[in-house]
């Protein structure tokens, strides 16, 4: 995906800010999000180290793999680069890096830097201290940008069309696996890159188990919920996105405990909104769930932040005093499991305005049957 520079400079200005804020001389960036984020660059953590350093000058130097010349040199020429071949190793490349860097405090990612990365940072920086700095990294996704936001409202789009045309295809007698493998091959017809995740598709009793696996041998039946958690990939970016339907009918207790899930959700997207604290969602979306008499089934926080990542910060759980901001994207997924006999969970992916909250999925939220 192509980012203009007025972005790139943008999304470089954040992270020195975070850096001035946490005292960091230079921070070291391995494949994953945050590197894709700065540099449009999707490498995968490999054999190969490949690492790139952004100094608080605003300064930038990779150490890339020589087989990675020509992408590299495509997506990022404002970076000083020191490229290594497999027959050389890339000890000497680590202490060419180390003549370019200033003394001090190096921040690394805790969550995503592996061991002999780290330590071939440490062999070549003497007298640098290298400290976890994830957060305050990561902090410089939290609010997205108008390219994430396209990005992720198009693997949305994709994600509610493919879903669709699953439902209006599943029948009693089919298998959650044979559902899955549906739905993601409608994914991807309509135009993922690939999924997020693999999709979580349980019905009946296994809907209690909120990240259960798939089954060829568990057969949809006539009265079963079932419980469709999913999204699509495309441009770096995920949907994530929960949809519990009935198959035929619905028990007037099922329906019950699905509006009451259904009540949370809607709470959740009211409430967000500028300055509030993801505690006080967690808790507004748990009581509306509590006051219908479902307390005991509660068995997870509201949702989590989306990105680059399908689980990133902010993670909307009691106890998390941080405040929304506008561009934060969430998920609100309330969730009721009954263990053994039924699993609801209704989940939204929404972006906090300047004014509360825009839901960026809409697909259909009341109790549907299917079949």
């Amino acid at each position: 995906m192509i980012v203009d520079a007025n972005i790139k400079r943008a999304r470089l200005g954040r992270l020195l800010s975070a850096m001035d804020a946490e005292r960091l001389d230079a921070v070291a960036l391995v494949p994953g999000a945050n590197f894709y984020f700065l540099t449009g660059a999707h490498f995968h953590l490999m054999e190969r180290p490949t690492v790139h350093v952004v100094t608080r000058s605003g300064a930038q130097y990779a150490v890339i793999p020589a087989l990675e010349k020509a992408r590299w040199a495509a997506l990022s020429p404002d970076v000083e680069t020191i490229y290594w071949q497999d027959a050389d190793g890339y000890a000497a490349a680590f202490a060419k890096l180390a003549q370019c860097l200033p003394p001090g405090r190096l921040g690394v990612e805790g969550q995503r830097m592996r061991t002999f990365e780290y330590l071939a940072l440490v062999q070549a920086l003497a007298g640098t201290a290298l400290v976890d700095a994830h957060a305050a990294i990561s902090a410089m996704r939290l609010c997205k940008d108008v390219v994430e936001l396209d990005a992720m409202s198009r693997a949305i789009a994709i994600s509610e069309t493919a879903l669709a045309r699953t439902l209006a295809r599943t029948r009693a007698g089919m298998s959650e696996a044979a559902i899955r493998q549906m739905l993601v091959a409608d994914m991807l017809e309509e135009g993922a890159d690939g999924v997020a995740f693999e999709p979580i598709v349980l019905a009946g009793g296994a809907s209690a188990d909120p990240h259960g696996s798939p089954s060829p041998d568990r057969l949809l039946q006539r009265g079963e919920p079932l419980l469709i958690d999913y999204g699509a990939a495309w441009g770096g970016y995920n949907a994530d996105i929960t949809r519990t339907v009935f198959c035929e009918t619905v028990s007037a207790e099922h329906r019950a405990l699905y509006e009451a899930v259904l009540a949370g959700n809607a709470v959740g997207r009211v409430i967000a909104a500028p300055g509030v604290t993801l505690d006080a969602v967690d808790i507004a979306v748990g009581n509306a769930m509590r006051a219908a008499g479902f307390a005991d089934l509660i068995l997870h926080k509201t949702g989590h932040g989306l990105g680059l990542d399908v689980h990133e910060a902010p993670q909307v759980m009691i106890g998390n005093m941080q405040r929304l901001a506008p561009g934060m994207v969430i998920t609100i997924e309330p969730g009721l499991y009954r263990d053994g006999e039924i699993g609801v969970r209704i989940e939204d992916d929404v972006v906090v305005t300047d004014t509360g909250a825009r839901s960026l999925t809409s697909y259909p939220r009341e109790l549907t049957l299917i079949g």
